[in-house]
Parts: C-alpha cells; sequence; structure tokens
C-alpha cells in the first residue's frame, strides 16, 4: 500500500526574526533496477581460451544437429567453459557427448540433455529460474548466460559449497545458492517463470508445482532410480491448472533428501 507523500507546512517568521534557511530536500531513496534491466556485469565475460573450437563443435555437432534451435541456448553453450566445471582430470573429456564424474555420486550432464531441457523452459531474460540440484554449476552457468534471474540448490554440501565459488570464480555473481533440500524447492524467491531438476524422483514434487507461476514451465525426470525414467515437462496454464507431458527417456542420480527418506 502507497503511503501518503507528506505535506510540508511553511511557517511565517515572527516579526524581527530572521527567516531560517531552506532545509534542502532529501535525496532520492534509491531503487533497485527492473527485472528488464540488465544488472552490472551481467552476462560474465570469458577470456579467450584453447577449447573454444571444442566448444563449437560440441554446439553443431552435438546439438545443433539434434535439434535445438533456441538461439540463446546454443550461444550459452558455445560460451560457457564446460572444461572448469569437471574434475582436473577430466577435462579433456569435458566436451563429449557423455555425462562425466563430479563427485558425491553426482555427474554434470550430456551437453544436449543440458541444451534441450535448457531449450523446454522458454526462457527470457526477464525470467526467474529456480534449479534443483546444482551439483557443479554448469546448467545454473547455462541458465544465468539468457537470465540473470537464477537460483540454485544443492543438497550435497561439498558440492555446494564448490560450486557457488566455482560460479563466483567465474563471474556469476547474480546466481544465488543455496546448500538445501531441492524437494522443498525456495518458496520465499518465488513463484518462478521455470524449475529445472537435474535429479529423478518418482514423482513430481508438489511444492515446485505450487512454487511455478501461472504459464511457468517445470521440466525434471521422473521415474524410479538407476533406471530409465521418463524427461516430464509440467506446464501451469494462466488458470493454475497442471498439465504434464512426457518428452524422452533419460538417466538421472536419484533426487535425495526428503523424498528418499520417504521412498
Amino acid at each position: 500500500m502507497r503511503r501518503p507523500a507528506a505535506v510540508l507546512l511553511a511557517l511565517l517568521p515572527a516579526c524581527g526574526e530572521e527567516e531560517p534557511a531552506p532545509v534542502p530536500p532529501a535525496p532520492p531513496a534509491p531503487q533497485a533496477a527492473p527485472e528488464s534491466e540488465a544488472p552490472p556485469g551481467w552476462p560474465p565475460k570469458h577470456d579467450a581460451d584453447a577449447r573454444e573450437g571444442a566448444r563449437r563443435r560440441m554446439v553443431e555437432d552435438q546439438i545443433a544437429r539434434r535439434g535445438v534451435r533456441d538461439a540463446a541456448v546454443l550461444d550459452a553453450l558455445r560460451v560457457v567453459p564446460r572444461h572448469r566445471f569437471v574434475p582436473k582430470d577430466l577435462e579433456p573429456s569435458a566436451y563429449d557427448d557423455a555425462p562425466l564424474p563430479i563427485g558425491e555420486e553426482q555427474t554434470i550432464s550430456q551437453p544436449y540433455i543440458v541444451a534441450s531441457m535448457t531449450e523446454e523452459l522458454k526462457l527470457t531474460r526477464t525470467s526467474r529460474v529456480l534449479e534443483i540440484g546444482t551439483g557443479s554449476g554448469y546448467q545454473a552457468a547455462i541458465l544465468a548466460r539468457i537470465t540473470p534471474h537464477v537460483f540454485t540448490i544443492e543438497i550435497k554440501e561439498k558440492l555446494a559449497e564448490a560450486a557457488a565459488k566455482r560460479l563466483a570464480d567465474l563471474g556469476y555473481a547474480t546466481v544465488r545458492a543455496k546448500c538445501a533440500d531441492g524437494y522443498f524447492g525456495w518458496a520465499e524467491h518465488g513463484p518462478f517463470d521455470a524449475i529445472l531438476v537435474t535429479a529423478a524422483a518418482p514423482h513430481v514434487p508438489p511444492p515446485l508445482v505450487r512454487q511455478l507461476k501461472p504459464g511457468g514451465r517445470l521440466i525434471l525426470p521422473v521415474g524410479q532410480p538407476f533406471a530409465t525414467q521418463d524427461l516430464v515437462l509440467v506446464t501451469k496454464d494462466a488458470d493454475g491448472r497442471v498439465r504434464t507431458k512426457s518428452l524422452y527417456p533419460v538417466r538421472f542420480v536419484p533426487l535425495t533428501g526428503a523424498l528418499e527418506d520417504r521412498e
């Protein structure tokens, strides 16, 4: 509710008294930049490196040829240095057409899967996005090339700390990250235009559906752990009706935390 503007009453000085010096107006209170405006330092710039050719070939051979067409997604995959998000000994394999282990029994997804899931979200530069399962931080960096409004949750403390530092070191200062159980989402920063889950659940978590805006899109693998799952797109229309659509089979590590305990 907007407060009424203060009204200043001018008092005439008494006879023989000096008129008091006028009080300068207070400076206007700083305002947050609208979400349509790019915050300072976004998107981050990356120095040239010896693997630029490998990234271009990855995008052309593994991603564009499989049907990903979103220009912002393709550009993000060309720019983000994927080799900085894998263990040092796996850097030569960073641009291979395969997932890679990152420790703590977790993986960084195959580049095509990262691109395809991101494209399904239909992001714009003003989209608010929640990622469940930060992992090494690569998917969060891809999202943050498209929009500065990225929130990411990782349940494994070592991965969460390492990913937050890595993202900060690479200039992704707009990404908000925390260590928590992603099953419950991040309600205080919602609702979200898009939610992306990078681990498999046996069902769509209801807290995530509640935190999805009308018109929003949620993508996640649904199925049993260590088996073939369905990549599912959940949409919520303007009236709040929820629909699901199975896209294609995938294999992801399981979502852990409260959901794992229940199962």
